[in-house]
């Protein structure tokens, strides 16, 4: 059985050094991936949430072996051409430690600020 951690992106704040301590703390102790969600938009403006693949650049620096899972990219909220090149760029410099998890994501809210269909959301990630 391989377990890992949820990155807590709406409790942890914005320190860096604190993003490092887990990230660490978590492949010490043993578990195999770090698992971080995906918002464009974001559900609350006073806690951050960082980008999956930025995020996972800054923790593939500080960490060794853990993999970094997303759960999930909402893939039709993107360009799909560019999270091609953004997640093998990533899997490349860390290692080969990515796991891309995608789909079409559940809140309409989110599709409206970006100016996109909700209700297309399936074919667009075919």
């Amino acid at each position: 059985m391989r377990i890992g951690v949820v990155f807590p992106q709406t409790e942890f704040g914005t320190d860096p050094i604190a993003i490092r301590d887990y990230a660490q703390a978590a492949e010490s102790l043993g578990y195999r991936h770090i698992l971080a969600y995906d918002h464009v938009v974001g559900a609350n403006p006073d806690r951050p949430l960082f980008e999956p693949f930025v995020l996972f650049s800054f923790m593939a620096a500080v960490t060794q072996d853990i993999e970094l899972t997303t759960g999930i990219i909402i893939l039709p909220q993107r360009q799909t051409v560019l999270v091609a090149k953004q997640a093998a760029t990533l899997d490349v410099l860390c290692g080969g430690r990515l796991r891309l998890g995608v789909g079409i994501g559940w809140n309409w809210v989110e599709y409206e600020a970006l100016d996109q269909e909700f209700s297309n959301r399936g074919r667009r990630v075919e």
